[in-house]
């Protein structure tokens, strides 16, 4: 490990979890079985803006739902793994499936089930209101709360170090808008 904005530059893949993280972590049932959770739109651009750009973005979490399944897909994000009760396997399948070294990696997590994951990998970070294990086990905490802005905070920095932020001015899909009035 070295300078930390140094190590950010070397990332190639941002893995994600996602209650605390992408979200505040409250969740509401629904009668079906999914969940309603609030996303920030400014997380979700960054992870449109990093995968145009061609890093690589991972999604392991314990949470499930077609909803969950919706927003990551909407984003573009295609490599999910949801439901995922030993995220420490998943981790080491992404690290020989996509021949990347641990020091590549970049993991975001919050809570207990995250820090095996946070010790593999070379950029371990948090969210600013992750629990205290998590936040020793980090090497950077955003100034944000999970759901709130600390997707984004972690994101642009990592394509500011690698040079690629705001390169592409477009969209979250990359794409132009059309102006329609209904008159």
């Amino acid at each position: 490990m070295g300078n930390f904005k140094e190590d950010i530059a070397l990332v190639e893949a941002i893995v994600l979890d996602v209650d605390g993280v992408m979200t505040d972590g409250g969740i509401i049932p629904t009668p079906d079985g999914d969940f309603i959770r609030r996303y920030d739109a400014k997380d979700g651009y960054a992870i449109a803006s990093a995968l145009r750009e061609g890093l690589k973005v991972f999604v392991i979490s314990g949470g499930r739902g077609r909803m969950l399944e919706n927003r990551l897909t909407m984003l573009g994000v295609t490599r999910m793994y949801l439901n995922c009760m030993d995220k420490v396997a998943t981790i080491n399948e992404i690290i020989a499936e996509y021949d990347l070294r641990p020091e590549q990696l970049l993991y975001m997590g919050d809570d207990i089930p995250d820090l095996e994951c946070m010790r593999i990998v070379g950029v371990p970070v948090c969210p600013a209101d992750a629990v205290m294990e998590v936040i020793e086990a980090s090497r950077y905490v955003s100034e944000f709360n999970g759901g709130h802005g600390a997707v984004r905070d972690i994101v642009e920095q990592v394509m500011r170090a690698k040079g690629i932020w705001a390169r592409n001015l477009k969209g979250v899909l990359g794409l132009s808008c059309e102006i329609s009035c209904d008159k």
